[in-house]
């Protein structure tokens, strides 16, 4: 299951992919926001990033104006490894080569169609493991480093 989440910014962007998943048959979990009323990224990344965490769900989707601000909040939490993507080619070694569990797009920056090519790229990479885990390990050396 896909946790998907956004703020006012990245709302419509959202709703664009939630509608992409009902229409494919890919089960999600929608955190929110449910409107494009002002709220705070960092409540939609955290909760996204805690049900990825957690095992609730495989991985995530979060969407905000630029994708910049979500990923920040959700690389707080210690194991998120979430990848700020505007292009194809960059989703799809986000997950060949960093294992991302979260997917970051900016609503406010790519368009429906790209974001579901990008969307589609990124869940059928399969992580290649190899030289690849060995970075992935210094990744967590150093959140054990500051005690993350």
């Amino acid at each position: 299951m896909i946790a998907l989440g956004s703020d006012h910014g990245g709302y419509d962007l959202k709703e664009v992919v939630r509608k992409y998943f009902d229409k494919k048959g890919i089960a999600y979990k929608d955190f929110g926001t449910f409107s494009s009323e002002s709220v705070d990224y960092p409540d939609f990344a955290l909760m996204v990033a805690e049900a990825v965490i957690s095992g609730e769900c495989d991985r995530g989707i979060l969407i905000c104006g630029t994708g910049i601000g979500i990923s920040i909040a959700a690389n707080k939490v210690p194991g998120i490894r979430a990848a700020n993507c505007s292009d194809v080619f960059s989703a799809k070694y986000a997950k060949e080569h960093n294992n991302a569990n979260i997917l970051c797009m900016g609503g406010r920056v790519i368009g429906p169609g790209l974001a579901l090519m990008i969307v589609d790229e990124w869940l059928n990479a399969e992580f290649q493991g190899g030289r690849h885990q060995k970075r992935l390990d210094k990744i967590k050396d150093i959140e054990k480093k500051y005690g993350r």
